[in-house]
């Protein structure tokens, strides 16, 4: 079923607070450029905020009653409830441990990023307070943080191109890459209208930027195969077709752990890394892989990232 249309009993007493209206993610309210693709992304962005209700109202397991393209960013909006609990109740992070471990384990991209939701509601900086989640993928929730705040601080975040303070250059490019998804959110997934946000920032950002639209265009969809062929010819041109490549295979993996891999996803694969899905997907194992099992820090993640643009590379030096 479609989000809107799932029944969750609102919780009372203080979890009753948090819950979330969905007509908060409307995009004319929002003042989001309106085209085609905007049910496709409103309703994916409902999943998210229903998923975040079934969590607060102890009922997750419904979230496997939505449609199965939209569970990804259910589960999300979960990992946004979980960490919102865990931090305010001073657990260490066992909800997000219990969802990551149990009925999300198909979801670990998703649920770190929605705990990035948590922290900036919460006006605070990832991941403090958590304890013991992926050592790696907690740093997606950087990544989270961004795409809240290009959602909900629109005008500071996309319209001055400010960021967040207190943060590292790793940081603030995780950040970007999540403000990089918001704003294929933020304009409909128009392409030209993509391309032409993104050369509003300056170029030291636009990697990052990227890097989001790419992961965005293909785990969410909304563009035609020729649309995203143009995208990458625009990315090429600015000098980051790497990157662009790198979130779509980041997606690609995203979507082949759910083992849901819907038509939008692959046919973007091939529009957007010249690969099908699974060839995308493994290069993210394979730049993992060589990192070593300590891989933790800031530094790690983003060497991940670039061994994904290396693989890409070296696969069209042999071809």
């Amino acid at each position: 079923m479609d989000p809107a249309e799932l029944e969750l009993t609102r919780p009372r007493g203080l979890p009753g607070l948090f819950w979330q209206n969905l007509a908060q993610v409307d995009f004319g309210p929002r003042r989001f450029r309106l085209g085609p693709a905007r049910e496709r992304l409103e309703t994916a962005s409902q999943s998210f905020l229903t998923g975040f209700n079934a969590m607060i109202a102890g009922e997750v397991e419904r979230i496997d009653d939505i449609h199965q393209e939209l569970r990804g960013f259910a589960y999300e909006g979960a990992g946004m409830a979980c960490a919102t609990l865990d931090v305010l109740t001073i657990t260490g992070g066992r909800r997000l441990r219990g969802l990551l471990s149990g009925q999300g384990m198909r979801y670990p991209h998703m649920i770190h990023l929605g705990a990035g939701w948590a922290y900036a509601r919460l006006h605070m900086r990832p991941m403090w307070g958590i304890r013991s989640v992926h050592p790696l993928l907690r740093w997606l929730a950087f990544d989270g943080f961004g795409f809240h705040q290009g959602f909900f601080a629109t005008d500071r975040t996309v319209g001055r191109q400010r960021t967040a303070g207190l943060m590292d250059r790793t940081r603030r490019a995780i950040f970007d890459q999540g403000l990089g998804r918001m704003i294929w959110f933020h304009e409909c997934a128009g392409v030209d209208d993509v391309i032409l946000r993104i050369a509003e920032f300056p170029p030291g950002r636009r990697a990052d930027l990227w890097s989001g639209v790419g992961m965005a265009a293909t785990y969410v969809g909304g563009a035609a195969v020729a649309d995203l062929e143009r995208l990458n010819s625009a990315a090429a041109e600015d000098g980051f077709r790497a990157h662009l490549v790198q979130g779509s295979a980041f997606a690609c993996a995203c979507r082949l752990i759910s083992g849901i891999v819907p038509d939008h996803t692959t046919a973007a694969a091939p529009a957007l890394c010249g690969v099908e899905v699974d060839e995308a997907s493994g290069w993210t194992d394979t730049a993992l892989i060589s990192l070593g099992h300590n891989a933790h820090s800031g530094d790690h993640y983003q060497a991940w990232r670039a061994g994904i643009r290396k693989a890409w590379a070296r696969r069209n030096r042999d071809s």
